[in-house]
């Protein structure tokens, strides 16, 4: 099975609004694994970008105006991601931009769909961690991954940190990255995975705070309000 974990930084919030990709950032997992094989591209977006997202991402006009535009870099970036499942948090904003992206290249490109499956972690977040918040951050202090490196945003970082996080909602996994700094050359071959199974004798298991609860308690009051409740009418509430 091949997933790439995949997030974008843009000049702006809105495609309406003329608004470009200035990074991509991609890292591919095999069967769960880190293959080790990375896609990441700053691009020039031959427009301004916005005070707000720059102070989200912290990259500059001056540092993209030597970097490629897309369509230099379309094909080199389709040929990665075609035929793999894509990992994005809060999917329609990214898929949205690449598709926007692809148009713009005035190539017969289709919309990502045709090429790959997506699976959105923000709105798999929302239905594991009703009422909570569920952006990456709280996501990874959720977790315990490590993200004191994140000042800012940047794709290649926050896909690290989503394949991370990802893993963990979906069952746990463990040695992710060693000692291995985002900035330097990473080896070609796979980075060893340990994973955590049921029987590991130090599993950590995180109990639901009281407002965690409440929450799911009027979840389910709800539900039964809707029709019949299967949790509330065995007790399940309680265990």
């Amino acid at each position: 099975m091949r997933q790439i974990v995949l997030d974008t930084e843009t000049t702006g919030l809105s495609i309406e609004e003329g608004h470009r990709i200035v990074e991509i950032g991609c890292i591919e997992l095999m069967n769960r694994k880190f293959s080790g094989k990375r896609f990441h591209q700053y691009i020039n977006p031959e427009r301004e970008i916005d005070e707000g997202a720059l102070n989200v991402h912290g990259i500059t006009q001056d540092f993209l105006q030597t970097k490629p535009r897309f369509a230099e870099i379309a094909d080199e970036f389709m040929e990665f991601i075609s035929g793999a499942e894509l990992i994005i948090h809060n999917a329609p904003f990214d898929t949205g931009f690449i598709n926007y992206e692809l148009g713009l290249t005035r190539k017969k490109w289709k919309p990502l769909t045709d090429y790959c499956r997506t699976i959105d972690t923000l709105l798999m977040a929302r239905q594991l961690h009703v009422g909570q918040r569920n952006s990456l951050d709280a996501l990874c202090k959720r977790y315990n991954v490590d993200n004191s490196q994140r000042d800012l945003h940047g794709a290649l970082m926050d896909a690290h940190l989503l394949a991370q996080v990802y893993l963990a909602m979906t069952g746990g996994q463990g040695s992710l990255f060693g000692d291995t700094k985002l900035g330097e050359t990473r080896p070609e071959e796979a980075i060893e995975m340990k994973i955590l199974s049921a029987q590991a004798k130090n599993l950590i298991v995180l109990a639901a705070t009281d407002d965690e609860m409440a929450v799911h308690e009027e979840k389910l009051q709800k539900m039964r309000e809707n029709g019949k409740c299967l949790w509330l009418e065995v007790g399940v509430t309680d265990f």
